[in-house]
C-alpha cells in the first residue's frame, strides 16, 4: 500500500473532483463561473490555513523558500487563473461530463510537459495503463451516430456541443497539467497542503486583479448573497481547492506526473454514479463497459 501511495492519492483525486465539478457546474449556472473561481478560492485558502495551523502549527506557509513560492505561485497563476477558468466556463457551456471528458487528455500533456522540465520518462506498461484508462473514458462520453451522404450510411463520432466549449475544456486541460508539473518542480518535499495554500494564493491575487479590470466585482458581491449558490460553491471548495488540488500535489509528489494525471482523470467514470442517483439519468452497456476498461486501465499501475 505504501508503495503505491502516489496512486492511490491520484485516484482519491478523482473522487474529490467528481464532487467539486458536479457543485461547480451548478453553481457556475447560478451566478456566473467567474464569481465561482474565485469565492471558492478564498473558502478553501481558510481551510487549508486551519488544516494546516492543526497539522503543523502553520495557518500560512511562512516556512516555505523563496525557490518553492516561486514555482507554486507561478503553478497556481497556470492551473487555477487559466487552467479552471477555462475549465469552469466549459462546464456551463458544454456541461461537466463533456467538459471532464476533454480534461482526460492532460495526463499525456502532463507527460509531455514532465519529460521537458523533470526529465521524467514513463516505463512502457504505465504508458499502456494510460492509453487502456483513457480508452476507457472515451468509451464512456463519446457516442457514435449515423448519418447518410450521397446515399452511403456513414457511422463516425460527432459531437453536438460547441466549439467554444470544447475549446475552453481543451485550455482546462492544458492549464491542469502545466499547473501539476510546475508544482511539483516547486514542492520538492515540503508539505503537500502548505503548497496548496501557497497556489491557492496566487490564484486569489490573479483573479481579484483580473476581477478589476474586466469590472466583474458586483457579479462576485450579487454571488455571495445566493445562499443557494453559495452552499455548492462551499461543498466545491471543501473537495477541489482543499481536499482535490491537496491529493493531487500528493499524488505527483509520489508519483510520476503522467501517472497522477492519468489516475485523476478517471472523473468522467464516476461521475456516472451520481448522475444516475442524482439526475436519475441511464446507463446503457457503453458506458458500463468504459467503466470496466477504465478500472482495468488503473489496476494497470498497481500491477
Amino acid at each position: 500500500m505504501q508503495n503505491h501511495f502516489g496512486e492511490i492519492a491520484g485516484v482519491l483525486t478523482a473522487v474529490f473532483w467528481t464532487v467539486t465539478s458536479l457543485a461547480f457546474e451548478s453553481a457556475g449556472k447560478k451566478v456566473g463561473s467567474l464569481a465561482v473561481n474565485l469565492i471558492r478560492l478564498v473558502i478553501a485558502f481558510f481551510l487549508v490555513g486551519t488544516y494546516s495551523w492543526i497539522a503543523r502549527g502553520f495557518f500560512f506557509p511562512t516556512d516555505a523558500s523563496m525557490y518553492a513560492w516561486k514555482w507554486l505561485a507561478f503553478s497556481g497563476l497556470v492551473g487555477f487563473v487559466i487552467g479552471d477558468l477555462l475549465l469552469f466556463q466549459s462546464f456551463v457551456l458544454i456541461g461537466a461530463r463533456i467538459a471532464m471528458l476533454l480534461m482526460a487528455l492532460a495526463p499525456p500533456f502532463a507527460a509531455l510537459i514532465g519529460w521537458l522540465l523533470l526529465g521524467e520518462v514513463l516505463a512502457p506498461q504505465s504508458w499502456l495503463g494510460m492509453a487502456v484508462t483513457m480508452t476507457g473514458i472515451i468509451i464512456v462520453i463519446l457516442k457514435r451516430e449515423k448519418s447518410e451522404e450521397n446515399g452511403v450510411k456513414i457511422r463516425r463520432f460527432k459531437s453536438s456541443y460547441p466549439i467554444q466549449g470544447i475549446l475552453l475544456a481543451l485550455g482546462g486541460a492544458m492549464g491542469q497539467a502545466a499547473g501539476l508539473v510546475i508544482s511539483k518542480k516547486g514542492m520538492g518535499d515540503y508539505d503537500a497542503f502548505s503548497a496548496t495554500q501557497i497556489r491557492i494564493l496566487a490564484g486569489t491575487v490573479g483573479f481579484s486583479i483580473l476581477f478589476v479590470f474586466i469590472k466583474r466585482w458586483p457579479r462576485v458581491w450579487a454571488a455571495l448573497k445566493n445562499g443557494s449558490a453559495m452552499k455548492r460553491i462551499t461543498l466545491g471548495a471543501f473537495f477541489g481547492p482543499f481536499l482535490g488540488v491537496s491529493f493531487s500535489l500528493l499524488a505527483v509528489q509520489h508519483t510520476q506526473a503522467g501517472i497522477a494525471a492519468t489516475l485523476m482523470a478517471i472523473v468522467p467514470v464516476l461521475i456516472i454514479g451520481p448522475s444516475i442517483l442524482l439526475f436519475k439519468e441511464k446507463v446503457n452497456w457503453k458506458e458500463i463497459l468504459g467503466a470496466v476498461i477504465t478500472v482495468g486501465g488503473v489496476a494497470m499501475f498497481f500491477l
